[in-house]
């Protein structure tokens, strides 16, 4: 179940996925997919499962049926490092290309992948501005302006309910511009509270939608660290 936000006046619908879609632009963005970063760790020694593109691009092409988007924005460290694409196994690679080429599919540069290849088809480019919003990787100049959707920072997100504490990436915005989870399934995270995250955010009271495996919760900016008598499902 997912929600309904609205970002600088553009309404748009956060998915449990980590994807959000813009209807009026037929638009779906996802940030920090991070491909073959298990390979990637693999060749430094730290052996992880070596499923995580697999996971990633299943995920993806359930939310592509999902929401059947025109267009499809990548914003940014889609693939973990420079030379992820070659390590790509066939099969996969052969997937993500026919997502590119049914879809008009834009990837933004980050900071893991300022070049993305340019075997996989789609167009690159620094940010896109549509409307209300400007979506990029990162900040400009450190600050998170009006209408900006970013990636970048995977948040994440703990609570307390029934005694036990829950930790999950999340979304977090404070209705004038948005931060997204990352997508990839070893993505990883950086908690909320986090002064590089909350920080962006100056003295606005942001709320996070925490992502569990079915459904959105949101949270206040207040009741994050405190106990809580039951997740609330976000509408």
């Amino acid at each position: 179940m997912g929600a309904s936000l609205t970002i600088n006046g553009a309404l748009v619908r956060a998915d449990p996925s980590g994807a959000l879609f813009w209807p009026s632009a037929s638009l779906l963005a996802i940030a920090d997919l991070h491909l073959e970063k298990g390979s990637s760790f693999a060749r430094s020694g730290q052996f992880l499962p070596p499923y995580d593109t697999s996971d990633t691009l299943d995920r993806l092409a359930a939310a592509l049926r999902r929401f059947q988007p025109r267009r499809v924005l990548c914003l940014g460290d889609s693939f973990h490092d420079g030379a992820a694409a070659a390590r790509l196994p066939p099969v996969e690679a052969d997937r993500l290309r026919r997502m590119t080429a049914a879809h008009d599919w834009l990837w933004v540069a980050g900071n893991h992948d300022p070049a993305p290849p340019a075997a996989f088809g789609g167009r690159v480019a620094a940010e896109l501005r549509e409307g209300p919003l400007c979506f990029r990787h990162e900040p400009a100049d450190g600050a998170l302006g009006p209408g900006e959707v970013c990636g970048h920072f995977h948040p994440k997100a703990g609570v307390s309910a029934r005694g036990h504490r829950i930790t999950a990436r999340c979304f977090v915005t404070d209705g004038s511009r948005l931060i997204m989870p990352a997508f990839g399934a070893y993505a990883g995270g950086l908690d909320v509270l986090d002064p590089a995250i909350a920080g962006l955010f100056g003295r606005a009271n942001f709320r996070v939608l925490l992502a569990t495996r079915e459904r959105l919760h949101l949270f206040s900016r207040a009741q994050l660290g405190r106990p809580l008598p039951r997740l609330a499902p976000a509408g």
